[in-house]
């Protein structure tokens, strides 16, 4: 394994915000490559043109963006949050007390508040001493739990947190390793939770009082929204299939009876809009700009383009194939670029110097 550099810039922040990060924090200030290509929030990325925003990051994996185009970026086994400014570099600004990082564990999603502006929450799911769990912080402030009781492991936290478009907050979670909860419709392990930003059972949920949106899920790390308002997730196979699903209300999608597609009950599991061999894919995050659905591929070291019509897929073409190694996050900024995140630094990659980093394509 090649060692990799621990280049960190530190960024100016907004005044106002206070860090809560550690004095102590070991990583050196250093220089990095930042963008600087316009971006036009109604074009498409450019693949092609990628410029990192920050480098030397440990195992990064939750992102979310603030409203002044800067994003938060979760470590995972640091249970630290880095602020990343395009043009200014990065800087830790808060840590996240009691993040036990095993295996796959650790702090994982990122969101920030659809009313930031006025009520500064930002949102984080991560892996604590009993379970795994959601709380709430301002950047100055302690964290509140607002969500706990999902089942760790250390494997399929799932882990990925996002508002949608209707101001509540969705939730992937993973099995823990343990397949049957997933269709435990008590359990929420293995399922897609809707929930307030209190944390309580969203108002028109499936099943009244119940967090549970959509069941039969192994390991949810992908949550995006089209121009429609649907919701798409991706989900991780076991040996046969990783998929992107469309994700309905009350719908079963099938795990452990059923990967990929195939339906063993006569129609009870819904089936998923594209399938993958776990090689080429093991999709983790995702994000959708314009009529594209961007998955970022862990093992398979990639970046999967799917086209979108009213909800149907059209052929996936992968991109960025053998330049970034492990991808771990995709997010759409609000300037239209995609940012993406590596993942070699989690145990499972190989690091190049610089890792890992955050790139930034602009869009055209």
């Amino acid at each position: 394994m090649r060692a990799r550099s621990r280049v960190l810039t530190v960024a100016v922040l907004l005044a106002g915000v206070v860090s809560c990060a550690r004095d102590d924090d070991p990583r050196p200030p250093g220089t990095t490559v930042t963008a600087t290509a316009p971006s036009v929030p109604t074009g498409v990325p450019d693949l092609d043109a990628g410029e990192d925003v920050a480098q030397g990051l440990e195992t990064p994996w939750g992102l979310a963006f603030l409203p002044d185009g800067s994003a938060l970026v979760a470590e995972r086994d640091s249970g630290a949050i880095v602020r990343v400014t395009p043009g200014a570099g990065s800087s830790p600004v808060y840590r996240v007390p009691g993040v036990e990082a095993t295996g796959e564990a650790g702090l994982l999603g990122l969101a920030v508040s659809p009313t930031y502006a006025e009520d500064r929450y930002v949102y984080a799911y991560f892996t604590a001493a009993q379970d795994n769990r959601i709380v709430r912080f301002r950047l100055d402030g302690q964290p509140q739990v607002i969500f706990s009781g999902i089942t760790k492991g250390s494997i399929h936290d799932g882990g990925r947190i996002a508002f949608g478009p209707d101001g509540l907050l969705y939730v992937g979670t993973g099995d823990a390793g343990q397949a049957d909860r997933s269709q435990d419709p008590a359990d929420p392990n293995g399922k897609i939770l809707r929930l307030t930003p209190e944390g309580a059972a969203a108002a028109g949920n499936p099943v009244a009082g119940s967090p549970v949106y959509s069941l039969g899920h192994r390991n949810v790390q992908g949550l995006a929204w089209d121009r429609a308002g649907r919701l798409f997730a991706a989900e991780f196979g076991r040996n046969a299939y990783d998929e992107i699903n469309l994700i309905e209300p009350g719908r079963n999608y099938g795990w452990p009876e059923v990967e990929g597609s195939g339906d063993t009950r006569g129609g009870e599991f819904t089936q998923p809009l594209v399938t993958w061999k776990p090689s080429e894919a093991s999709p983790s995050g995702i994000a959708i700009a314009g009529n594209t659905l961007y998955a970022a591929a862990l093992r398979g070291e990639r970046l999967w383009t799917v086209p979108l019509t009213d909800g149907a897929t059209g052929e996936p073409r992968a991109r960025l194939e053998d330049r970034l190694g492990r991808l771990r996050t995709v997010a759409v900024a609000p300037d239209g670029a995609l940012w993406v995140t590596t993942s070699n630094t989690d145990g499972r990659g190989d690091p190049n110097d610089g890792d890992d980093r955050v790139i930034r394509f602009p869009a055209r």
